[in-house]
């Protein structure tokens, strides 16, 4: 290549001051390239580690856009949209990190290799060359002293001829290695130009390449995907827009409207105290005792929830039950020198819990709020009135808690009394008695003037209930039944599922082709008790199984009544009190007149509603498809004793034709007499063979025997 200087290897041997001072100038310049190309090196290998970097990245891109239907945000809901586009634009990352690999590839091969080949390989030569060189010019320098410093005096051939060929050797080493000292500093000003454009054209057309493939890759179908997602993204950022917008009017609104609440004790004439509140929620300070006479207050979050009081600690999950407030007492009370504190006192006065509310506003509602929820009656001159307010609170919580039998049978004796006269005969006339119930039954669904009972009774048979009580002594199933029959009953049905439940009553109805009714009962069921104060409920096990239900003692184990699962017509729970349900039991022939006597049962269960009504169900399911497996085996077995019979009939027939073949074949041969036979003996026949030959069976074979 023109323009490019050299050593002269000629002069090597002769090593003159002018080859040293030029050899020099080639080292500087060795020098100055290994800087250089080490600094290119670092940065060819950035762009290499960046794209490797690159290349990883878009690929753990594509994995988590493919992984996006697999994650469960608890706000994000199941959006099918996003997830298929997010699927698309995975499949086009995923493509385009399969180029950027490839790109990574070229890089590797085209721009990392030729550089690091000159800077491992060529650099290193001259570094090493250039040390052999150094020593083999010391030990010739060393050489060529000794051998100037041979006497002429005293000559030593022995010694003359070591130095001379110590000379000659190190002379010899030092030209051999200056000459490919030198021919590798002349080839490396090659070697330079080809490390420099080498690298760089395997990164251009390694980038080419990879730009190519995208061109290929992208077409117009990934065009319009991404014109269309950039069209739902402007929609959904000027939907952001505009809730924003609604947000923060909706924040200036709820600022200007909740101005005067800020204040912790607010004008009553402006913010008047409501009296009619049954649910009521917010914060108080609770005093919490911590010695005999020192005490702590603390601020909790306490709400109603049916008849109890629960408080909540903020950040916890849920809340507790602090007390029952049903027939509790409250009142406002001074206490440590606190504003707008009130009492409560549970009903058998154990328990009371003083609280302090923020203004009197807030002191005065939760007064009457606890007052409302703990009477549950409410003073109106309209009976209707009376009724619904009632029926609204009795559905918010019928009991919930154990004590409450106890409760009212301690506070209410002469109401038990009452209850429990009327239970003697079987029946409750609430309906007749009370114009309040009578006004809410809807003539649809339940007769007028229809009575509640309140007791359990069996509508299927009374003489089972008396059977069931004289046998409960004698009773070891847990399930409270006796005899052979009942027991393989119960062990015979694939399922047993059993649920507490408190019986509330049942009364006769009219239609059976919709749930209404069971509502409609509920309702009647729940104020009449309302209202006559009946607060007392009998707690039985109900076991639901293939053939029936059954209502069993839970102390006893006795059953108290059992209902057979072809009665059971209709089936539902609450649709706000998932605790109320009931079912419809259809009997055949339980009037005087034959007509059919249509009964609905109500209950209150610990556990959901849905759940029981779901098991009946299943039940009935079972039940049927058992009877239809019954009736198709029944009528199987009357296929395959028909088919026998048929089989049987056609053996007598055969049997038939051929005793008449064999009759014939003996009188035939009975009108040859004296004829030998093959063996030279001759065949000797009875007289009083028949010749009838329409004889039956039994002449044919006596027949038989006499020839």
């Amino acid at each position: 290549m023109p323009g490019i200087d050299k050593l002269p290897i000629e002069e090597t041997l002769e090593d003159s001051p002018q080859t040293r001072s030029l050899l020099g100038v080639f080292e500087e310049d060795a020098a100055a390239i290994s800087s250089y190309f080490s600094q290119l090196f670092k940065a060819m290998q950035r762009i290499y580690d960046a794209q490797n970097e690159l290349s990883a990245a878009t690929h753990l891109t594509s994995k988590l856009l493919k992984d996006y239907e697999k994650q469960r945000f608890p706000l994000g809901g199941d959006d099918e949209v996003m997830s298929s586009t997010l699927q698309q634009f995975a499949k086009v990352i995923d493509e385009l990190s399969s180029c950027h690999a490839v790109l990574s590839t070229q890089l590797a091969d085209a721009m990392m290799f030729p550089i690091t080949q000159f800077q491992e390989r060529d650099l290193r030569e001259i570094l090493i060359l250039k040390e052999v060189f150094q020593l083999a010019s010391d030990d010739h320098d060393a050489a060529v002293h000794r051998y100037s410093r041979l006497s002429k005096r005293k000559e030593n051939e022995k010694v003359k001829n070591e130095v001379m060929e110590d000379v000659y050797t190190s002379r010899k080493k030092q030209h051999e290695t200056t000459m490919h000292y030198f021919a590798s500093l002349n080839m490396l000003q090659y070697k330079k130009k080809i490390a420099l454009l080498e690298p760089l054209l395997g990164y251009m057309q390694a980038q080419i390449s990879f730009f190519k493939l995208g061109s290929e890759n992208l077409t117009q179908q990934w065009e319009d995907f991404l014109t269309n997602i950039g069209t739902s993204v402007q929609n959904v950022r000027r939907e952001m827009d505009s809730d924003a917008e609604a947000m923060e009017q909706t924040i200036q609104d709820l600022k200007e409207a909740s101005d005067p609440l800020y204040m912790p004790d607010p004008d009553p004439n402006r913010i008047p105290v409501n009296r009619n509140l049954t649910r009521k929620a917010g914060y108080l300070n609770t005093r919490n005792k911590t010695g005999l006479v020192s005490s702590s207050w603390e601020r909790q979050y306490f709400f109603t929830q049916g008849g109890n009081l629960m408080s909540q600690s903020r950040g916890a999950v849920a809340g507790g039950l602090v007390m029952d407030i049903d027939n509790c007492s409250v009142m406002a009370v001074d206490c440590e020198d606190r504003r707008f504190c009130f009492q409560i006192t549970a009903f058998d006065g154990k328990k009371a819990a003083v609280l302090q509310a923020d203004s009197r506003k807030d002191c005065e509602e939760w007064i009457a709020t606890i007052n409302n929820i703990s009477k549950r009656i409410y003073l109106s001159e309209n009976p209707e009135e009376i009724a619904a307010r009632v029926n609204q609170s009795a559905l918010e919580a019928v009991t919930p808690s154990p004590s409450f039998q106890q409760r009212h049978e301690s506070f209410r004796p002469n109401t038990q009394g009452k209850v429990k006269a009327s239970r003697s005969g079987s029946q409750c006339s609430v309906g007749s008695e009370s114009p309040a119930l009578s006004s809410l039954s809807l003539d649809s669904l339940v007769a007028p003037d229809t009575p509640i009972q309140f007791d359990i009774i069996s509508p299927v048979s009374e003489e089972h209930t008396s059977q069931t009580k004289s046998s409960a002594q004698g009773r070891t199933n847990p399930f409270g039944e006796s005899g052979g029959s009942q027991s393989e009953e119960s062990e015979d049905s694939i399922l047993h599922q059993l649920f507490i439940v408190r019986f509330l009553g049942s009364m006769e109805v009219k239609a059976t082709e919709s749930s209404d009714v069971i509502y409609e009962t509920m309702r009647q069921i729940l104020a009449a008790r309302a209202i006559h104060n009946i607060f007392r409920m009998t707690e039985s096990h109900l076991l639901v199984t293939c053939e029936c239900l059954k209502l069993i003692d839970p102390q006893t184990q006795v059953t108290r009544l059992r209902f057979p699962l072809s009665s059971v017509v209709l089936c539902a729970s609450h649709q706000e009190n998932k605790r109320l349900f009931g079912f419809v039991l259809q009997t055949a022939g339980g009037r005087a007149d034959g007509q059919p006597v249509t009964v609905c049962y109500i209950f209150e269960s610990n556990n959901d509603g849905e759940k029981i009504c779901d098991s009946i169900g299943l039940a009935k399911q079972i039940a049927l498809h058992s009877e239809m497996d019954r009736k198709a085996s029944q009528k199987q077995r009357e296929l395959d004793k028909a088919k026998e019979k048929q089989q049987e009939e056609l053996h007598k027939q055969k049997q038939i034709e051929k005793d008449l073949e064999e009759q014939s074949r003996l009188i035939a041969a009975s009108s040859r007499p004296n004829q030998p036979a093959a063996d030279g003996q001759f065949l000797v026949l009875s007289n009083s063979q028949s010749e009838d030959s329409d004889v039956g069976e039994e002449g044919l074979k006596k027949g038989e025997s006499e020839a």
